[in-house]
């Protein structure tokens, strides 16, 4: 039975609790993790083999299981089924730290499966989920350069707060989550309502401080656990440098003139043609070593331009944005539209307008919330000159489409200001960098483009970094080979007035405050050109689209609202098919009636309100009569409103009552007297 180990770590107000030995002792490694009654399990297994791969086959899977929280599974089978969004991104949260700390030659699988087991009303899980991966992967016996740490930032009430509780959110001015090591930060993860670059660095700086107390205890437990381990070397490394000096020098003159064509096509084709001349002639089996070589080559080709000449693939200077073109509302019938375009990155961005039934419904183990503003990111295969089978979205798209919400989300405006459900769809046409960004910009001019009170524009821009020893540059406006080649994807989106959003992913281990002040400098510098061409482009939001349903509120008395549902639903029911609306009814008597257009919105909520009015002496009334009886007339004047017309109101000659008048007739009646029991005397509206 294997030895249990616990350890508490203090960490700010809470404690973090590890545990391991216990539960899942076939895995690699297990690790119990909880902070309150937050509990997440992380195992990890390994699997050891001789393949040479040219990539690391690490995944992450985060889940959560509803008993966690007390609940069992919506839907008709009772079971979790696909990841939720939050999952998803959970997963991707906790990959992107882990996944520099391995070294290059390492390439056996690794996998993490991090499982939500418990969940308080206090504790947000990812944080906890994260510290766990981090301490499983800490004495799973692997060449990791952690161990990591982790912590969630808020700003409430001009003070940063540590692990802010779910009750605390909605009160900050900031959600960030900040991962790093002891000397480093490695990611960064957040949205913001329109806060500093300085209140930005100093919640990174802040996060990073107080992690190093579950970093120092991580490194006790992991000590403790397992206070042996096996040294992991690259057995090809002189192979691989052999290889690397010949194809270096065979063709690394050719891979520099490649990387000076600016067109991302073309230079693709110069580069196949290079690497099939370097295939020719050679064994099959050779085949990866030399392409994985190849692949170094290039890298040094394009980090040895920057940092040695200051010189960039496209040819443009360090701090230089691509040109950028918008076009807004090129769509016809679509409520708000853009067409944002800066260098060969691409994005036709959507904004539609519904009514509040369109609202989408978050059924988090937290608890049911409604978020009336959706935004969908689409990255077709073609965006890049690929073939592929559409299929739904991905990690990387909810990932894009997750920082793109949050960087817009502060400035959509809530039900009650603007009583619409939004969905943005950002559909990427083309990519070469940064088309979560792209996203970002064009959807900001989508919905205003549509009438949604955005007030001021909002653009995002993606800073890259190539660092060798104590060298670095920092490029703004990255291209998809600076990505790729390079050491550090920082994206951030704003106003004029701050910092709206901010991701930050390091490839090397890990990045200091000086890269981190000049990246975000740099980025500022660039948001705020991207910003003069899109308020050239749309200065303000436009007037409320004609093509978004027509909107109407109103209040009746609350006694009311049983009269409008009427018995089983059937009168709201019968209004919403008698005038093609949608009606939305709330305890206090609020009324919201959604139509295609003004006119039968407009005539659903006259008919509600003359439904829900008290009849008025003295006040003439459009009538149907209702029923004959002997000593008169009962007249419906008003919805549900009856009335008697007596006989002596007739002024005409008869036998019989209806000789003069018959049920279904149309008449102008008065009210001439309301009784203490409600009963209402009426006359014709023309007697004398």
């Amino acid at each position: 039975m294997k030895k249990i180990v616990r350890k508490e770590i203090p960490m700010g107000s809470k404690t973090l609790v590890l545990e391991t030995g216990k539960i899942a002792r076939q895995a690699t490694a297990s690790v119990i993790a909880s902070m309150g009654n937050t509990v997440v399990m992380c195992a990890i297994v390994t699997k050891a083999d001789e393949e040479r791969r040219d990539f690391f086959p690490l995944s992450v899977h985060y889940s959560e299981k509803t008993y966690a929280a007390g609940k069992i599974p919506g839907g008709y089978f009772k079971r979790e089924a696909r990841p939720t969004e939050f999952e998803t991104l959970t997963s991707r949260l906790i990959d992107r730290p882990l996944r520099p700390l391995f070294p290059d030659f390492f390439t056996q699988e690794v996998q993490v499966n991090c499982m939500l087991i418990s969940l308080d009303k206090e504790n947000p899980p990812d944080v906890v989920a994260m510290l766990a991966a981090s301490a499983a992967m800490s004495i799973a016996d692997v060449p990791f350069n952690g161990p990591i740490g982790g912590a969630r930032v808020g700003f409430i009430d001009d003070e940063y707060v540590l692990n802010p509780s779910f009750a605390d959110m909605p009160n900050s001015d900031l959600d960030m989550v900040v991962a790093g090591t002891e000397s480093a930060v490695l990611m960064v993860e957040s949205d913001a309502n329109e806060l500093s670059e300085d209140l930005m660095i100093g919640g990174i700086l802040f996060a990073h401080q107080e992690m190093q107390s579950v970093i120092k205890g991580i490194n006790e437990f992991a000590d403790e656990v397992l206070p042996e381990r096996k040294e992991y070397v690259n057995a090809h490394a002189d192979e691989e440098q052999k290889v690397f000096d010949e194809v270096n020098t065979n063709h690394r003159a050719a891979l520099a003139d490649a990387f000076t064509t600016v067109d991302k096509k073309e230079r693709g084709e110069k580069i196949s043609a290079i690497k099939d001349q370097l295939l020719e002639g050679l064994d099959e089996e050779k085949h990866d070593d030399y392409l994985k070589q190849f692949k170094e080559v290039e890298k040094d080709v394009v980090r040895e331009n920057v940092l040695s000449e200051q010189k960039r693939i496209d040819g443009r200077s360090l701090t230089e944005v691509r040109d950028i073109s918008i076009e807004t509302n090129f769509l016809p019938s679509v409520h708000g539209s853009a067409l944002f375009t800066r260098g060969e990155t691409q994005a036709i961005v959507t904004a539609t307008l519904g009514s509040s039934k369109d609202v989408q419904i978050v059924d988090a183990l937290a608890g049911e919330t409604k978020d009336n503003f959706m935004l969908h990111y689409n990255f077709p295969s073609y965006s890049v000159g690929e073939l592929g089978f559409p299929m739904g979205p991905k990690r990387r798209e909810i990932g894009h489409g997750a920082l793109a919400k949050r960087s817009l989300r502060f400035a959509v405006p809530t039900l009650e200001e603007f009583p619409y459900a939004i969905r943005v769809v950002s559909e990427i046409t083309e990519s070469n960098g940064s088309s979560s960004m792209a996203s970002v910009c064009g959807g900001c001019l989508a919905l205003r483009a549509a009438g949604v009170p955005v007030e001021e524009n909002i653009a995002g821009v993606a800073m890259g970094l190539i660092k060798d020893g104590d060298r670095f540059e920092v490029l703004t406006d990255i291209l998809g080979d600076e990505d790729h080649l390079g050491d550090m994807d920082f994206k951030v989106a704003g106003t004029k007035n701050g910092v709206s959003g901010l991701q930050m992913d390091i490839k090397i281990e890990g990045i200091n405050e000086e890269i981190l002040e000049k990246a975000l400098t740099q980025a500022r510098d660039a948001r705020m050109h991207i910003l003069g061409i899109m308020d050239e482009a749309m200065p303000k939001a436009n007037e409320l689209t004609s093509l978004a349903p027509y909107f109407c509120k109103f209040k009746v008395h609350k006694d009311k609202v049983k009269v409008v549902i009427g018995k089983g639903g059937s009168t709201i029911k019968g209004l919403q098919d008698e005038f093609g609306v949608t009606i939305e009814l709330q305890d206090d008597g609020s009324v919201s009636v959604f139509g295609e257009n003004k006119a039968v919105a407009e005539a659903a909520k006259e008919k509600i309100e003359l439904m829900c009015a008290e009849p008025e002496e003295g006040k003439e009334y459009d009538a149907v009569v209702a029923k004959i009886v002997e000593f008169g007339a009962f007249v419906t004047f008003m919805p549900g409103k009856d009335g008697l017309l007596h006989i002596s109101q007739f002024k005409e000659d008869f036998e019989h009552l209806t000789d003069v008048i018959n049920e279904g007739d149309n008449i102008r009646v008065k009210v001439t007297e309301i009784r203490r029991d409600g009963k209402v005397k009426l006359e014709f509206a023309d007697s004398e």
